[in-house]
């Protein structure tokens, strides 16, 4: 049996072309999108064109149409481009659908005002911890991350409380394809990192004491759905001057509680 891509592709006369064409331009668009991160938000052509592996007229091409619809913008200064307003006008129906990011927003604000650090509600796709709502610390010195930030780094507290739920195999799979990212990883790794994973369940939230950035310390608790599968992650992220090991054990406790609050409004259930 032919496989439908292949059925695709394989069109007869000039629209079984153009469909494959079109197809691809969507693919090259995302691609050309996806490449801005927090980190780095400014990105020239050739920059954009050596991370897709696209020639730069084309990816200039692809500015150019996504600039038209505010999907990226022109920097003034330097002339690079960086992701527009648009992309919020885009984002928005979705954002307001989703129950556990309306739900979870006053216990956010609540847990923001109890901690003084900054909250996040945080849910899984594919590979990666994407974050969906915030609320900023009132401190000067805070650390916060743009909505829509993804996260594959296998010590994130929140990738680590996603994991967690997540069978054995599953995880040795993301692992070990570099879908989530855990440099240097052997076996003896694996182990230890699989018995951290059972930690995390066992005490219900995880903890990234500097591991994957030095100056910030970060706790998540899971969010159940009514099935009792992690439906988000509840995470709370400072600056670790500001956090010592006994406070930590105290924001995993608030961010065990909000996640709770979360789960309940939801109308889910903990899992056994």
């Amino acid at each position: 049996m032919t496989p439908p891509a292949a059925r695709e592709t394989h069109g007869t006369g000039a629209n079984g072309t153009a469909d494959a064409k079109g197809a691809s331009v969507v693919v090259n668009a995302i691609a050309v999108l996806r490449t801005f991160t927090p980190e780095q938000p400014l990105l020239g052509v050739t920059e954009i064109a050596g991370r897709v592996g696209m020639h730069k007229s084309s990816v200039s091409r692809i500015l150019a149409t996504l600039e038209q619809e505010n999907l990226v913008e022109r920097d003034p200064e330097s002339r690079r481009f960086r992701l527009g307003l648009g992309l919020i006008a885009v984002a928005g129906p979705l954002l307001a659908e989703m129950d556990e990011r309306r739900v979870a927003y006053p216990v956010l604000r609540q847990l923001t005002e109890q901690t003084g650090e900054t909250s996040a509600l945080m849910v899984w796709s594919g590979g990666e911890a994407i974050c969906v709502e915030q609320i900023a610390s009132h401190h000067q010195i805070k650390h916060t991350t743009p909505l829509g930030a993804r996260y594959r780094d296998a010590v994130s507290a929140s990738v680590q409380v996603f994991l967690a739920a997540r069978p054995a195999e599953r995880v040795r799979e993301l692992l070990r394809s570099g879908s989530v990212s855990y440099p240097g990883l052997d076996d003896a790794g694996l182990e230890t990192y699989e018995a951290r994973l059972r930690d995390v369940a066992s005490r219900g939230w995880a903890e990234n004491y500097g591991e994957s950035s030095l100056d910030e310390v970060g706790v998540a608790a899971p969010v159940f759905d009514h099935r009792g599968d992690v439906a988000a992650v509840v995470l709370i992220s400072a600056p670790r001057f500001r956090v010592s090991r006994e406070r930590l054990e105290t924001l995993g406790e608030a961010c065990v509680a909000a996640a709770a609050q979360v789960t309940t409004r939801l109308g889910g259930r903990p899992a056994k």
